[in-house]
């Protein structure tokens, strides 16, 4: 059965989760689908007060379940449901998710939303399997290394995976014992809402999932200075990251996990599989239209191979499907707002100002929505617009080299260091280059995340603090004490 629908006919939960109930608020902030510019809802903004509100349902849920306390399965076998409730529903969550976002309908129920199953899964496992430590002491004393949940987390989701970051952000905390208080972008705010009522309907405890919607100068603000937030995670740009650890300072002081900007690498080597290469490389920037923190937009390729390279990465950049969101047909993203679209021309243009050749693309879609041709621009520098910014769109920039320190130093981004991709048959080769990329993920012959939930991402440099996935992501949300007993016997 087709996934395709008419986007007029899908009714959108507008307002804020608290507790177990739906609080319609009146929308402030007007919305348009991507896919073609039409008005179709408005964000409501969640002030001080419900912010605040919402917090203070948390601190009572945590104590009146005892989730903290619970057995830990119990609070496995919960999230188990709740992901397995994500799945059941995953047509209805992709629906509502593609009208506001630049994901097509048919990669959100096969990709995102089958993944944010799969991650809540993974982190309720460590619910009963991690722990605290018995430490070595003297034969007069117990020392112990114990571990418990902060109570409320503030948590701040991006627009570019709504669904997919919003288990990333829940997931971790909710299995640590933790209670939730999310603010999706207000670019696409509703899927959220329904990720948190799915989990009150599997059994989790009203109030330890809250929504408030809202934008990040007023819901974003009193969320990271709150009082009773203990902790706050964070997926956004580097600019937005810099404002909530400014935030944090100025009301207090707490843990953060902020995950940032990139302007990720992709390095090939002159013995690399080159179609290997070409098909990851054009993924790798062509894959939610550019719109992702990881997007490998800085093609650094031996000069032997580069015109070989880039002849087949242009063929694929010229193949794509661009198409409405709820198509399932479409395989190519539009861009998030007209917004941003114009700032990725006048980054275009710039560096074409600056001397950069533009092989392919370099304009919009003639098309409704907000649609950029994929891009690649040769001839640029390290000064160049087109290097130094996070562009955050379908921008692929090239550049060459002859050794392998021309192509280190190439790879060594002034302010990011989230991601790298290395194309190379050498093994030993790609070892030691991937011991000295300063970028928080490497990934040798592929571009881009598996369904390795194991695997923490983060960055260096400006692309963040902490890591999200794996086993960092849970032990990020507990808290450690020591403990030290005197049991008698030496003096």
């Amino acid at each position: 059965m087709s996934q395709s629908f008419d986007p007029d006919q899908i009714q959108l939960p507008i307002g804020h989760f608290i507790g177990d109930r739906l609080l319609e608020s009146p929308g402030l902030l007007p919305l348009h689908r991507p896919s073609d510019g039409a008005h179709y809802a408005a964000c409501p903004v969640a002030s001080a007060e419900t912010v605040d509100e919402a917090a203070q349902t948390a601190r009572k849920a945590l104590k009146t379940s005892n989730w903290g306390g619970a057995r830990p399965r119990e609070r496995a076998n919960v999230l188990k449901r709740w992901a397995d409730l994500i799945e059941s529903e995953a047509e209805t969550l992709a629906r509502v998710e593609a009208i506001s976002s630049t994901r097509p309908v048919g990669q959100l129920v096969a990709g995102d939303i089958a993944v944010t199953a799969e991650q809540i899964r993974f982190f309720a496992e460590f619910a009963d399997k991690e722990g605290g430590d018995l430490v070595p002491t003297d034969d007069a004393h117990l020392g112990m290394i114990m571990t418990e949940p902060y109570g409320v987390v503030g948590v701040i989701t991006p627009w570019n995976f709504p669904v997919n970051m919003a288990g990333w952000k829940l997931g971790p905390p909710l299995a640590a014992g933790n209670a939730v208080v999310l603010k999706p972008s207000e670019m696409t705010p509703f899927s959220s809402i329904l990720l948190a009522q799915s989990a009150v309907k599997a059994g989790l405890p009203a109030g330890l999932i809250n929504i408030v919607l809202g934008d990040g100068p007023t819901t974003g603000a009193a969320i990271t200075g709150h009082p009773d937030i203990a902790k706050v995670s964070f997926t956004g740009s580097t600019g937005a990251g810099a404002a909530i650890m400014a935030n944090i300072a100025r009301t207090g002081i707490k843990p953060m996990t902020l995950e940032l900007g990139g302007k990720s690498p992709q390095i090939v080597l002159p013995d690399a599989d080159l179609d290997q290469a070409a098909a990851a490389i054009a993924g790798g920037i062509l894959a939610n239209a550019g719109q992702a923190c990881v997007a490998g937009s800085r093609l650094i390729a031996h000069a032997s191979v580069a015109e070989q390279l880039v002849d087949a990465i242009i063929v694929r950049m010229q193949a794509v499907q661009a198409g409405p969101t709820w198509d399932t047909a479409t395989t190519y993203s539009p861009i998030i707002s007209e917004k941003q679209r114009s700032r990725i021309h006048r980054i275009v243009q710039a560096a074409r100002a600056e001397g950069a050749e533009c092989l392919t693309g370099g304009e919009p879609i003639e098309a409704k929505g907000y649609f950029y041709a994929p891009t690649l621009l040769a001839k640029v520098d390290r000064s160049s617009v087109a290097i130094t910014e996070e562009i955050f769109g379908p921008v692929l920039t090239l550049q060459t080299f002859t050794t392998e320190d021309e192509a280190m130093a190439l790879a060594d981004h002034p302010t990011y260091g989230l991601a790298a991709g290395l194309f190379t048959r050498d093994v030993s080769r790609a070892m030691r280059m991937t011991r000295a990329l300063p970028a928080g993920t490497v990934w040798v012959n592929r571009y881009g995340r598996s369904r390795d939930h194991i695997l923490p991402t983060g960055g260096y440099k400006h692309s963040g603090i902490g890591k999200d996935l794996g086993r960092e992501a849970y032990h990020a949300n507990r808290r450690s004490k020591s403990v030290l007993i005197h049991i008698g016997g030496l003096s």
